[in-house]
């Protein structure tokens, strides 16, 4: 399509504001999160105000929050970002950081399902004229979610270094074909030494006291491992623990939690846990780790994603994914891969010129990925320098 073609459609976007605080635009956003709407777990407002209370403001993001409206004033949609000032560019990213595994707005469905690159280019040329951010730099998104495109991938963008496998569940799906015959066997057989263990079991933590036991036993074996293969421990960064426990503690209006947590325990240690967000129709994995005990050698990890799976086709969900990257595990559950996309969109001229220097840095990083030579000597160098600095 033309750029005279696009500016002279009529958008649906009349007005834009900005808002920089959570609690006045709590209403609004809760309103976002009915089932009339488009929206992904991660950018629940209970899921980012705590991420915010606890992560962001200790990096010291501001919230920036961008309400879409038509000419009634009602909301269209939300973008849910926290703004940065870094080397004098105002930068404004998706809120949630390296927490969120997908990035995404809430939009209200038939905007979302109809949006155009005309709507998306008035919003842009709306929140450029309030000269308030150089910079959108929004990483990570899905070109759609469930049934409904991105608005955001209307606009222009490149592919995200890594992508996600997905494991879809069809109606009706058998367990064969959800997890292959060959994993099953095998996974049965490790299993059967893990069920003699007294109290084994399998269970999706629901009452506050197992919650708060399941945290405390992760941090510390996190803590255990990620000192033991010499690497930084990420949940150990100012304001992670805390924002993950007020996450798990929070109750969701069907009975869940902001971030559910599945797990393998017996009477004697907890196993593994696999812990994520769940919207009805898909399942997302955020984090996980497993024992630090002999048990370890049964593949627990494992035989706890196959239960997941398993569980959430009982449920009737559509989707279940571990997050993004390739690991091999992964890869044995979710043989698809849904494409991730990120934006660099300038407003200012200084905003341009970063926008380019982040693209290229992004570009580098793809090319390293995807190039197995390259790779393994960016991995080789990270080992030298590990060992040198520790």
């Amino acid at each position: 399509m033309s750029q005279a073609n696009v500016r002279s459609q009529p958008s649906r976007i009349a007005a834009v504001d900005t808002v920089r605080d959570l609690d006045t635009a709590e209403a609004i956003w809760r309103n976002l999160e009915s089932p009339n709407h488009s929206v992904a777990p991660y950018q629940r407002f209970d899921f980012l105000a705590a991420w915010q209370r606890h992560v962001g403001e200790r990096a010291g993001l501001s919230p920036f929050l961008v309400i879409a409206r038509d000419d009634d004033s009602r909301p269209l949609g939300l973008l849910p970002l926290a703004l940065q000032t870094v080397l004098g560019v105002r930068c404004a990213s998706f809120m949630g950081g390296a927490h969120a595994t997908f990035n995404m707005g809430l939009w209200e469905r038939k905007f979302a399902a109809s949006a155009t690159e005309a709507d998306l280019r008035a919003l842009l040329a709306m929140l450029a004229a309030r000269a308030e951010v150089d910079l959108l730099a929004l990483r990570q998104q899905p070109a759609h979610w469930r049934d409904l495109q991105n608005p955001l991938a209307l606009l222009p963008h490149e592919p995200s270094t890594s992508h996600c496998p997905l494991r879809t569940i069809e109606p009706g799906a058998t367990a064969a074909s959800l997890v292959s015959d060959s994993l099953r066997r095998r996974l049965r057989r490790k299993e059967r030494k893990l069920q003699r263990l007294a109290g084994y079991r399998y269970y999706i933590a629901s009452v506050d006291a197992d919650i708060t036991r399941l945290l405390d036993w992760f941090f510390e074996v996190k803590r255990r491992r990620m000192a033991e293969q010499k690497l930084p421990n990420v949940f150990a960064e100012p304001g992670v623990e805390q924002f993950i426990r007020a996450a798990c503690m929070t109750k969701l209006a069907d009975g869940g939690r902001v971030i559910d947590i599945h797990a393998l325990e017996c009477d004697e240690e907890v196993i593994a846990i696999f812990c994520g967000v769940a919207d009805g129709q898909r399942f997302s994995t955020m984090f996980t780790t497993y024992t630090m005990s002999r048990n370890a050698r049964f593949s627990p990890g494992l035989i706890l994603v196959r239960d997941i799976i398993d569980h959430f086709a009982t449920q009737n969900y559509r989707a279940f994914d571990l997050g993004i990257g390739s690991n091999d595990y992964k890869l044995l559950f979710c043989r698809e891969h849904e494409p991730i996309f990120d934006s660099f969109i300038p407003l200012s001229m200084r905003g341009r010129l970063a926008a380019d220097a982040l693209s290229a840095v992004r570009h580098a990083k793809r090319l390293v990925k995807h190039n197995p030579t390259l790779l393994g000597v960016a991995q080789n160098l990270r080992s030298m320098f590990r060992q040198t600095v520790g």
